[in-house]
């Protein structure tokens, strides 16, 4: 069996992502967060023309959806939903128990490395006036963006292991759109700078990357 391959109740899934691809997130984040710091948070051209957008595009039915998918994006649900992935990833109690700990221990490390990144930066938000929802904090990277983003892919890493094939691509595709539309809603409900959300993917896909790589699940379930 290669490295970069692990099988799984008879099937073959690919253990960890591609280091090239690990390389280039953390990259890019690197450069992102440079470049918001050297700037002192002042948003890019990009970011402006987001707010601008969302400005002139909030009718009544559209804000109130953002604002009920931005919700999952925080408290209690995503730590549900991480504990959810753990628990269906293992194959008996003990295994089901560990990996659900495990999979809360990921999520709750990367949200303190992720607070860590935030309170470095002390990136300010768009002015509060624009706002369409409550915020707090500071922007860069967004928390909702993250958190949903690294539930997203310990759902995924989950179906990936439990399902077949052609469902765990279906599940997959569902927990990336919805950790795709909370970031969205961030820019859209004027808390946050498109570059902050953008910070927010980066970091996310950097630890999950990373997670995958030096964490393989197949070394923290224990054997039944």
């Amino acid at each position: 069996m290669s490295r970069s391959t692990l099988t799984v109740r008879g099937r073959t899934t690919h253990r960890a992502p591609p280091p090239g691809l690990i390389a280039l997130c953390t990259a890019l984040l690197t450069l992102l967060t440079v470049m918001v710091t050297y700037r002192h948070g002042t948003p890019f051209a990009l970011d402006r023309i987001a707010l601008r957008w969302s400005l002139h595009h909030r009718p009544d039915v559209a804000t109130a959806l953002a604002r009920a998918v931005t919700a999952t994006g925080t408290g209690p649900l995503p730590y549900a939903c991480a504990l959810a992935a753990g628990l269906i990833t293992g194959r008996g109690t003990r295994q089901r128990l560990w990996a659900a700990a495990g999979a809360l221990g990921f999520l709750a490390l990367g949200q303190g490395f992720r607070y860590a990144l935030m309170e470095g930066v002390r990136r300010t938000r768009p002015p509060q006036t624009d706002w369409a929802v409550h915020a707090s904090g500071f922007a860069f990277p967004s928390g909702h963006t993250t958190t949903s983003a690294l539930v997203a892919g310990l759902l995924a890493c989950a179906v990936i292991r439990t399902v077949r094939p052609a469902q765990a691509r279906c599940l997959g595709a569902l927990a990336v759109c919805w950790a795709l539309a909370v970031g969205a809603s961030r820019i859209y409900l004027g808390v946050h700078w498109a570059s902050d959300v953008l910070g927010g993917w980066l970091f996310a896909l950097t630890w999950l990357g990373l997670g995958a790589t030096l964490i393989p699940v197949s070394r923290l379930l224990p054997r039944t």
